[in-house]
């Protein structure tokens, strides 16, 4: 089975080849992304119609070659997958309308892929691992813990109750001056810094339920830095070494809590899988914090490769190819979603805002 991928639900243009085979194992044949982060840096996060622009101008290119990177034609796919949402609608449009052009053209089956739900599906590609397992989806716009019980189905069991985390990271990267993507700028930061040095708030620590919050956190940074303004290079870096360490423990705090809700779900003989995926998870202190912590939780822990954390082709074409092996295709009329949660019934977390 030979699956196209296209995604361009933010601001990065990707496309790429999966196979897999019949026993359910995936390999990526090729996986080309074209970032916009030049194109947005001069506004300090991403404008939707540019990014839309961007998309337009580059994704056909793009597609031609993923295609010749994995040395096939359109006509030896199986079927086309793009994203259809949740993310900017804009970009949404152009690979969704790309995608549906391609297989009407070719007589191919489309899929039109919620991004969530690829990035949740990634480590069966990268790891092999089926479902049942609890995830952690940390990227720019979501922040939640979720059941993954099988492709399609997924029981949120917390998410953010205002900024998600990557939100945060960018905004903190923001008021400190430091360039994007915010995230990568606090995490290389943070490197030099003293996380002792400032006092921050660890949102959420305690509650019942496993729910997060990092708005406040964001405004205590804000606070912290204006008593010492102006800041010096030191100040940035112990600044940011703070943060991800509330982060970190803040983080962990929900995870042993969502941890202790799935137990009772699992078989005794079951395989006890932890994954963390978004691009949120390539953050280093992250994922150390969340390898110990699965260890100590008698969970193995799991992520993608760094280049997959991010948005990718790859991981629209692999969710694609899990779907199609279900028989479960969509008819060309399929619309995008600008918000597409993957678990519609899950009830509104108290105290929650609009964006959650």
């Amino acid at each position: 089975m030979l699956v196209l991928g296209i995604e361009t639900s933010c601001d990065e243009t990707a496309a790429a080849v999966v196979a897999r085979d019949p026993a359910g194992s995936g390999r990526i044949l090729s996986n080309v992304v074209l970032s916009q982060f030049e194109s947005h840096a001069l506004y300090g996060g991403v404008v939707p119609e540019i990014a839309a622009r961007a998309h337009t101008e580059s994704l056909d290119l793009l597609i031609q070659k993923a295609l010749d990177e994995a040395g096939i034609g359109l006509g030896h796919l199986s079927a086309v997958a793009a994203s259809a949402g949740p993310g900017l609608i804009g970009g949404l449009i152009v690979g969704a309308t790309s995608g549906k052009a391609l297989a009407l053209a070719t007589g191919k089956p489309f899929l039109a892929i919620n991004h969530l739900e690829a990035h949740a599906l990634t480590a069966g590609l990268t790891d092999g691992i089926r479902p049942p397992y609890l995830m952690l989806l940390v990227s720019g716009g979501h922040t939640q813990l979720l059941w993954v019980e099988g492709v399609g189905r997924y029981r949120r069991l917390a998410t953010t109750i205002d900024d998600a985390l990557g939100e945060a990271f960018d905004k903190t990267a923001k008021l400190l001056g430091l360039p994007m993507p915010g995230g990568p700028a606090v995490e290389k930061a943070a490197l030099k810094g003293d996380p002792r040095r400032f006092n921050l708030p660890r949102p959420m620590l305690g509650r019942a339920d496993p729910h997060f919050s990092f708005a406040g956190l964001k405004t205590a940074v804000r606070h912290a830095a204006a008593k010492i303004s102006p800041l010096s290079e030191q100040d940035v870096a112990d600044l940011c070494a703070s943060f991800q360490a509330a982060v970190c423990d803040s983080v962990a705090d929900r995870v042993r809590l969502a941890i202790s809700t799935v137990l009772p779900l699992l078989a005794e003989d079951a395989p006890r899988n932890f994954v963390a995926a978004g691009g949120v998870a390539a953050n280093k202190a992250l994922r150390s914090m969340l390898v110990d912590l699965s260890a100590k939780s008698g969970f193995t822990f799991h992520a993608p490769p760094l280049a997959l954390c991010t948005d990718n082709g790859a991981m629209i074409a692999w969710a694609g190819a899990e779907r199609l092996a279900q028989g479960l295709v969509d008819d060309l009329a399929a619309p995008v979603k600008p918000r597409w949660p993957l678990d519609p019934s899950a009830a509104k977390a108290t105290g929650a805002g609009v964006k959650a």
